[in-house]
């Protein structure tokens, strides 16, 4: 039964999944932008308090500092910080225990004196040698050269997309894919300043990575959307908003399957290996692909193809376009009414009925 059921659950999605791609019904994607935007809107709102009240929260790779890695049997937070405590450094440390056999320290830049102690401290209350404890010192200007070679990154990596996708594309179709990044990279750092997670050099890779899965996305969108749009004003049967609502709805299916299929391991990273199993460095990574995928996919579907539609109806072309389809769908609709309507005569009696004539004998 269970078997049957599952067989009846595919074919059922199937003929969804087709029927949408035939134009037979139709999910109003591009009608329903304001919703969308609206959502968009709130969620920004949410990442702009986020930053401008907590803020990201860097590590020390950004900012600057002294990292305490410690290899013991036996990690434990609570004893890690009362041996900061014991040292009297004033900052707040960041403790994370790493695996089942490690416990990092990480604090603010400290003097060399204030290293050592730190390491005596450590190493008594875990009752290890020095030679288990794996400092690591940044100072605050390689911090600073890793923050601005990674901007650099980020602006140089959009910059390139958009002149990619405007000659594969169309100029507003990269314009749109760049709004649509934009609008994920700053919900996900919103959501990474409320969540309180640090900043690294991970989540810099995390955030370089959804930007080309939400770009790929994008893409495969856009390029059902040009199939459909190529000769759409010789045909005059849709307008452009139509075309791309259709083309959104072609591909909704692969976009659901391929998200789902990229969530998933990303989901078991950030929940069992970072949650369960204590990884406590897998979760910038994850965190920041988590987050970005699912973003990614929402603004593909819903954010990008209807800016495209905007954009594109403003253009005299899509507007005259528009204009010939309304006319066209009047005309259909007055003929069909015509074709249906009873006749009635110039009284207002309608048709007469004539006796039938007898047959001569």
């Amino acid at each position: 039964e269970l078997r049957l059921s599952l067989v009846g659950s595919e074919m059922c999605i199937r003929d969804r999944g087709g029927r949408l791609y035939r134009g037979e019904t139709s999910i109003n994607f591009v009608g329903n932008r304001r919703r969308w935007y609206g959502l968009s809107g709130f969620f920004v709102l949410l990442s702009i308090g986020a930053l401008a009240i907590q803020g990201l929260t860097l590590g020390i790779e950004f900012k600057g500092g002294s990292s305490f890695t410690v290899n013991t049997p036996n990690p434990s937070v609570a004893q890690a910080r009362e041996a900061v405590e014991e040292v009297g450094i004033a900052s707040d440390p960041t403790i994370q225990l790493v695996g089942n056999d490690k416990v990092r320290v990480q604090t603010q830049a400290l003097e060399p004196a204030q290293n050592n102690a730190i390491q005596d401290a450590l190493a008594a209350k875990f009752a290890v040698s020095l030679n288990d404890i794996d400092t690591q010192i940044i100072g605050p200007s390689w911090g600073k050269e890793i923050t601005r070679k990674a901007l650099y990154g980020l602006f140089g990596f959009l910059l390139v997309v958009m002149i990619y996708l405007a000659m594969a594309l169309e100029p507003k179709m990269a314009v749109s894919a760049i709004v649509a990044v934009i609008h994920d990279v700053f919900i996900t750092v919103g959501i990474y300043a409320l969540v309180g997670f640090d900043v690294t050099p991970a989540t810099i890779i995390g955030f370089l990575t959804i930007l080309g899965y939400s770009l790929y996305d994008t893409v495969v969108v856009f390029d059902r959307v040009r199939d459909n749009t190529k000769s759409i004003s010789a045909t005059s049967t849709k307008t452009y908003s139509q075309a791309v609502n259709l083309a959104v709805n072609q591909t909704i299916v692969r976009s659901a399957n391929t998200s789902i299929v990229a969530i998933l391991p990303v989901a078991a990273i950030l929940f069992v290996g970072a949650g369960l199993l204590g990884a406590g460095t897998l979760k910038d990574l994850s965190l920041s692909l988590f987050i970005g995928l699912l973003v990614g996919t929402y603004s593909s579907l819903f954010i990008a193809p209807p800016f495209l539609a905007q954009l594109r109806e403003r253009e005299p072309a899509m507007q005259a376009l528009a204009k010939r389809v309304q006319a066209r769908n009047a005309s259909t609709s007055s003929i069909a009414g015509v074709a249906t309507a009873p006749v009635i005569a110039e009284n207002g009696r309608g048709p007469r009925n004539q006796p039938k004539r007898k047959g001569r004998k």
